[in-house]
């Protein structure tokens, strides 16, 4: 008998419930990938996410070579290419890991209506959260959560499963046409990331192996410290199913900074469950009273400004910068940078969301949507819209005391002394020309007057809240 397995958001061969049972229950597997044009070219299409996904294939397709089989590729819409497939292959079933996105939700429902017209069946599996099924953790009242912490408390009640091992063996029907992974520029989309990760589950193993080597002790301390390391950067890997987060789970050690760690694997299975729940999400604000109330600004230099990092706020700056070289951006500068657009400068949460999506590597939309909602205080953050307004002198001040950061994604601020670091403004215009940082020139002003922003802002909701 023979079974298709049909990879998407598990690009890996570890800790793989759906390629396990697939190898359990069938003589031969086929692993097929398939480039679907609506997810390449849709709402948030992105060169540098779809290079680290080719990168990934072509790391999974030597994984399965190894063990007797290869990725079988195919470029169109799965509920036409699967079928098809299983047709030539002689496959009844096709096995999955559960995607309960909205896109994700109705894809497989049209793919399994086409799969049960052709006689073949679609069998669901765990593997893209910690938990099993985020739709197993339900308030008392059999809702779901919209806060956090009690979310986490009941998360870690949930039972787990053991990580999987690898299989072995794979066999694969002789004969399938594999297809091939083709160039990027050949999607008709571009790498714009001059400093990307490398991709595949391969590579995230081994950054797993160093994290676990001894950055997660501190963790807990240095997580939000933007340039000593503190971060996992494992967040691309289990974006695409490289790692699986039950198997990082398992791995983690005992103390502050694995539960710290872990707490924000948690956080990602939040979102997960707050988007399949509330899919009206992805495109408005959970908070019903801010739908189309909020006054938002069409401040265009402004969000230019924004995403090339030139709005004269070193931190902002830093990191909008870090994201064009990197695809990436630490995660507490990412706030500083949300608030900074969505309070400073008034401007709708949903273009920078978009912004994000375009360059991040690990953008995910259940965590990308959470994050700028709550930033936004639109989302399900109970806290008010003051408390997440960040002052970006401060915030540089704690999570980057030392100007490491600043100064390594503003190097026109590398010479700049401490004590002007935040406000380069404010040096005198011999001290700019000793530091070869003229303002206006070299680098810009603000942009904006931040604590006249913070009182704008606060007018702003408080008009809609009365």
């Amino acid at each position: 008998m023979v079974a298709i397995l049909w990879f998407r958001r598990d690009l890996r061969v570890h800790d793989h419930p759906a390629l396990q049972a697939a190898a359990d229950r069938h003589e031969q597997v086929v692993p097929v990938f398939c480039l679907d044009d609506r997810l390449l070219h849709g709402r948030h299409p992105s060169g540098p996410r779809t290079s680290f996904l080719l990168e990934c294939l072509n790391d999974l397709h030597g994984h399965l070579s190894s063990r007797g089989a290869g990725l079988v590729v195919r470029h169109g819409p799965p509920e036409a290419v699967l079928p098809a497939l299983a047709e030539a292959a002689g496959a009844r079933e096709v096995h999955v890991t559960r995607d309960d996105g909205p896109f994700g939700r109705r894809r497989d429902r049209a793919v399994r209506d086409a799969l049960a017209a052709a006689g073949v069946t679609m069998h669901a599996h765990p593997g893209l959260s910690v938990v099993d099924d985020v739709r197993d953790i339900m308030t008392g009242q059999d809702r779901p959560y919209t806060v956090f912490t009690p979310f986490y408390r009941n998360w870690q009640r949930i039972p787990r499963r053991d990580p999987l091992a690898a299989p072995g063996r794979i066999s694969m029907p002789a004969g399938l046409r594999p297809g091939e992974l083709p160039a990027l520029t050949g999607l008709g989309l571009r790498q714009d990331v001059p400093e990307p990760v490398a991709g595949g589950e391969s590579a995230g193993r081994a950054r797993l192996d160093a994290f676990l080597a001894g950055p997660v002790r501190d963790y807990a301390a240095g997580r939000d410290l933007a340039a000593d390391g503190g971060s996992s950067r494992l967040s691309p890997y289990l974006r695409f199913g490289c790692l699986s987060p039950r198997s990082v789970e398992a791995r983690l050690p005992g103390g502050e900074g694995a539960e710290a760690f872990r707490r924000q694997l948690c956080w990602r299975d939040f979102y997960h469950q707050v988007l399949l729940h509330h899919p009206g999400n992805a495109h408005q604000e959970f908070q019903e009273r801010y739908r189309g109330t909020l006054a938002w600004n069409r401040d265009e230099p402004g969000f230019t400004a924004w995403t090339q990092g030139r709005t004269g706020f070193p931190l902002v700056d830093a990191g909008m910068r870090q994201l064009l070289r990197e695809g990436w951006m630490h995660n507490r500068v990412r706030l500083v940078a949300g608030s900074f657009l969505t309070k400073d400068l008034g401007i709708d949460w949903r273009r920078g969301e978009a912004w994000f999506m375009r360059w991040l590597i690990d953008g995910d939309q259940a965590s990308n949507n959470g994050n700028w909602q709550w930033i936004a205080s639109v989302g399900v953050d109970p806290q008010a819209p003051y408390r997440r307004i960040y002052n970006p002198a401060l915030q540089r001040e704690r999570h980057d005391p030392a100007g490491r950061y600043v100064r390594a994604y503003v190097p026109e601020l590398a010479r700049v002394a401490d004590r002007y670091l935040d406000e380069p403004g404010q040096m005198s215009a011999a001290d700019q020309q000793r530091a070869g940082c003229v303002i206006g020139r070299d680098y810009p002003a603000p942009i904006v007057d931040h604590r006249a922003a913070r009182l704008d802002a606060l007018a702003r909701y408080q008009a809609v809240t009365g």
